[in-house]
């Protein structure tokens, strides 16, 4: 029993000593750590008060490296889910969904998140004039979430669906592109930079990724 004991004191220890700061959870779990680069890591929780009339909420999930990574949980402060969204690299990606505080869903949004180390991407995307083709772009990386997909807005008393919003990597269907977003058509693109040569000179001859839009399954 003391052996036990002593080997339950060390794998504690050790665990432990990863953090340089942590919290312990309503379950006896470790939250809220940071390492000793002073980096978030692991499973985090947020709480947020109301404040100016803006209604408080609590937030949880995972970070790595201290960036917000896989799905995080939205809840009112009653503790009602209000919303699921998904992360890479600190930002949305995939299929975010909300619902009302009767549990209905009422938004879906759909996002591609950029990796913030890298200045440029590029990337096959599905031409929206023309189904099932697709061309190359060259993308700006300003670091941030790009709206991509379908937006689905939804009546939460029905279920019906009420709306409907398609993205490309920012640009709305008949509308205006984001503009956070630069989009070059490599077709067209006279001078390329120097990190999109690179990294096309390094991926020569390798079958292209084409970038789809789906649902995420929880």
């Amino acid at each position: 029993m003391r052996l036990l004991f002593l080997i339950f004191i060390f794998c504690s220890f050790n665990s432990f000593s990863q953090w340089k700061t942590y919290s312990i959870g309503v379950n006896g779990d470790t939250i809220n750590g940071t390492d000793k680069n002073n980096l978030r890591q692991g499973k985090w929780v947020h709480h947020v008060d109301e404040l100016r009339g803006e209604p408080g909420f609590e937030e949880e999930g995972e970070y790595k490296n201290n960036r917000k990574e896989g799905p995080w949980r939205l809840f009112s402060l009653q503790g009602d889910l209000t919303g699921i969204e998904i992360y890479k690299w600190g930002n949305k990606d995939g299929v975010s969904q909300y619902f009302s505080p009767s549990g209905a869903l009422i938004r879906e949004e759909g996002w591609k998140a950029m990796n913030p180390d890298k200045q440029y991407d590029t990337l096959e995307i599905e031409d929206i004039d023309h189904l099932n083709q697709y061309k190359t772009v060259i993308v700006k990386n300003e670091g941030v979430a790009i709206k991509h997909g379908t937006w689905k807005f939804y009546d939460p008393v029905s279920g019906m669906i009420i709306k409907t919003e398609t993205y490309s990597l920012g640009k709305l269907e008949g509308g205006k592109a984001d503009k956070t977003v630069a989009l070059v058509d490599s077709t067209k693109a006279s001078a390329k930079p120097k990190e999109v040569l690179d990294y096309e000179k390094k991926n020569a001859g390798k079958k292209k990724i084409k970038v789809k839009d789906g649902s995420v399954s929880y």
